[in-house]
């Protein structure tokens, strides 16, 4: 049987994050694992005749950080009250690259992801997160996806 230690569950504070944590507490339970809670914030992209000034990215993308972290947080402590070891960071950037990056730097083990089943043209516009990740990276992924009604 194999034997998780490092589960990172990445998280865009959607619904289905929420599906894939409960898989991942699950694991962590059952394997006494710790679990890694990843945010990675995305560089916005602001049209330049808005008139908005380089110190106002700053501020904003600083807004979002701030607010990220009391979220990830507040999920550390209910994590912590069902006896589950959690690590959180809030990273910048391209997330399929930094959710990567974080599982080669931090020994996990399971990457636990959620998707958001986009088809279409909307798949082909944005891509999937959850698609890089499952190709690039250095361990197992379960790829969770959120029952539709």
């Amino acid at each position: 049987m194999f034997k998780f230690r490092n589960i990172l569950v990445p998280t865009d504070f959607s619904e289905q994050f929420q599906v894939s944590l409960s898989y991942a507490k699950e694991l962590a339970n059952s394997m006494g694992a710790q679990i890694h809670i990843i945010h990675v914030s995305e560089h916005a992209v602001y049209p330049a005749d808005l008139g908005i000034t380089q110190a106002s990215f700053i501020d904003f993308d600083m807004e979002i950080n701030k607010s990220s972290i009391a979220q990830l947080d507040a999920l550390k402590q209910e994590l912590a009250n069902d006896n589950i070891e959690v690590i959180i960071e809030v990273r910048t950037g391209r997330a399929s690259e930094q959710i990567i990056d974080y599982a080669f730097k931090n020994n996990i083990d399971l990457i636990c992801i959620a998707t958001q089943g986009r088809s279409g043209i909307e798949h082909f516009l944005f891509g999937s997160t959850t698609e890089k990740v499952l190709r690039k990276a250095p361990c197992p992924v379960l790829v969770v996806r959120a029952r539709r009604n």
